[in-house]
């Protein structure tokens, strides 16, 4: 984590209204409404069009297999030093099929042993793209079983994912209560 505490404090339970609460929708009606959401819907126009574009990233529009969808965003996470992002997406990359030592190893990149060629090449991708803001044509050869449809997703998924690290670590937002710090993330 960037900060300690928050840049733009998130709303707290007292001052979301019937209008947050309505464009927060069903999907918070009786659970935890997680601080990034909490801290976005302070810029209401911006939250609906980041929900609508991060539910095509997490749908299954997007045509990376989850599994692997996961493994992009947690390396992106990583590569932007985000806290906030990794311990999120830890647990929804178990719940994608990511193994324990695949989530530590996705830290050690794409020359870690055990990765597929195309894990791997994602991985380099992610990179690349993390770096440069672009995919060296060696490494977009070496994506060849994808198809050009999740080559594509896979590079707005990094860009999503630049984005929602970027600001989580701008704005400070701080980990949920049920999350826990990667040692690795720390400041």
């Amino acid at each position: 984590m960037r900060l300690d505490r928050p840049r733009i404090a998130p709303l707290a339970e007292a001052e979301l209204g019937p209008d947050h609460r309505a464009m927060l929708g069903d999907r918070f009606r009786s659970g935890n409404i997680l601080n990034i959401f909490r801290t976005l819907i302070k810029a209401p126009k911006a939250f609906k069009a980041f929900m609508w574009w991060g539910g095509y990233i997490l749908s299954d529009h997007n045509e990376l297999p989850p599994r692997e969808r996961e493994l992009v965003i947690l390396r992106t996470g990583y590569n932007w030093k985000s806290g906030y992002e990794w311990a999120q997406h830890v647990r929804i990359g178990k719940d994608c099929g990511l193994t324990d030592d695949e989530i530590a190893r996705i830290k050690l990149g794409p020359d870690a042993d055990g990765w597929t060629a195309i894990e791997s090449a994602m991985l380099r991708a992610t990179d690349e793209l993390t770096k440069d803001s672009f995919i060296s044509d060696a490494t977009w050869a070496d994506l060849a079983e994808l198809s050009e449809k999740q080559k594509m997703d896979l590079v707005m998924t990094v860009g999503q994912y630049t984005q929602v690290s970027m600001m989580l670590n701008s704005f400070g937002v701080q980990l949920d209560d049920d999350l826990v710090l990667d040692p690795d993330l720390k400041a």
